[in-house]
C-alpha cells in the first residue's frame, strides 16, 4: 500500500486478508436498549472499582445481571476489587428480562465508554452467555465476556451499619483532596475522627509533615478513628451529585457504606485501613 502526503511518501506491507480473524457471530437471544446517558452513568458509577490483579480475573470488569430491589426489577451493575465495592442500579429495560448475569471485561468497559462520548444517544445491546454486541450508530463493537463466576458481592455488603453520618458529598470531598496531600504516597492513608457534630480528616507523612481539617456533618456518634484510602474516598464521594452523603459505619474495624442521601440508585462498600 502506497500512503502519499505532501513530500511524504510511504510504502507499507501488507498482511493477507484471510489472516484477519473472522469472529463468529454467534445467536445473542437476549436484545435491548439504553439511552446511551444511563448506559454513561452505570459504566461511571462502577468502573473504578474493578480490579487490575490478573490472577483474580473474573474481577477484571463489571458484573451486569438482572436483580430485584424492592420488589422492583432492576439492572444491576458492580464492580469491586477486595478493598472497594460499586453498585449501581436502573430500571430493568424491556427485553432484560431473561439475561444472564455477565462479566464485560475492564478493556471493552473503556472502549464502550469512548465511544458512547463520541456518538451514541441509544445503545442497542445484545447478548449471550458468553459475548456481548453493542450497536450505536455506524459502529458494532463486539466482544467476548469473562468466562468465570462473579462472587456473591452481597455477602460483603454489611447490613448492621446503623451508625449514619450526613455529610456535604461537597465538603468532604474537598477536605479528603487537601488532607490528602501529606498522606504517604503508598497507602495513601486518611484518618476520619468523629465527634458529634464535628468530623475532622488527618494525614501524617514522615517527609511531608502532617495536616488535619474539620468539618460540620450531622451526627451523634463519639469518639471512634476509622481509617480509609484517601484515593478510595474520592472516587466515591465525587461520584455523588446529591445534597448529602450518608456514611454508615458499624465500628472502626468493619466495612463502611457511603451512598447518596437522596439517590437510592448507587451504593458503595469501603474497607477501613490501620492508621
Amino acid at each position: 500500500m502506497t500512503v502519499e502526503a505532501n513530500r511524504s511518501k510511504f510504502c507499507l506491507s501488507c498482511l493477507p486478508v484471510e489472516d484477519f480473524p473472522q469472529l463468529v457471530q454467534d445467536e445473542l437471544p437476549v436484545a435491548f436498549a439504553l439511552p446511551a446517558s444511563d448506559f454513561r452513568t452505570i459504566i461511571d458509577h462502577t468502573r473504578f472499582a474493578m480490579s487490575t490483579e490478573e490472577t483474580r480475573y473474573y474481577l477484571n470488569g463489571i458484573y451486569l445481571h438482572a436483580a430485584e430491589k424492592n420488589n422492583v426489577a432492576v439492572l444491576r451493575a458492580v464492580a469491586t476489587d477486595g478493598h472497594r465495592l460499586a453498585q449501581f442500579d436502573m430500571p430493568l429495560p424491556k427485553g432484560a428480562e431473561d439475561m444472564p448475569g455477565i462479566i464485560l471485561p475492564r478493556k471493552a468497559v473503556g472502549e464502550i465508554r469512548k465511544l458512547i462520548d463520541e456518538v451514541a444517544d441509544t445503545v442497542n445491546i445484545s447478548l449471550s452467555e458468553n459475548k456481548i454486541r453493542f450497536a450505536f450508530d455506524h459502529i458494532v463493537l463486539t466482544t467476548k465476556l469473562i468466562d468465570g463466576t462473579f462472587p456473591d458481592y452481597t455477602r460483603v455488603i454489611p447490613t448492621k451499619n446503623d451508625k449514619i453520618i450526613e455529610v456535604n458529598p461537597k465538603v468532604f470531598t474537598g477536605a479528603i483532596d487537601r488532607v490528602s496531600t501529606i498522606s504517604d504516597g503508598k497507602s495513601r492513608a486518611l484518618k476520619v475522627t468523629l465527634n458529634g457534630k464535628t468530623m475532622t480528616l488527618s494525614a501524617n507523612s514522615p517527609d511531608a509533615g502532617s495536616a488535619t481539617e474539620d468539618i460540620e456533618v450531622t451526627s451523634d456518634i463519639s469518639d471512634i478513628e476509622i481509617g480509609f484510602n484517601a484515593r478510595y474516598l474520592l472516587d466515591i464521594t465525587s461520584l455523588i451529585e446529591g445534597e448529602g452523603c450518608h456514611i454508615c459505619v458499624a465500628d472502626s474495624s468493619s466495612p463502611t457504606i457511603i451512598k447518596d442521601a437522596s439517590d437510592a440508585s448507587s451504593l458503595y462498600v469501603i474497607m477501613p485501613l490501620r492508621v
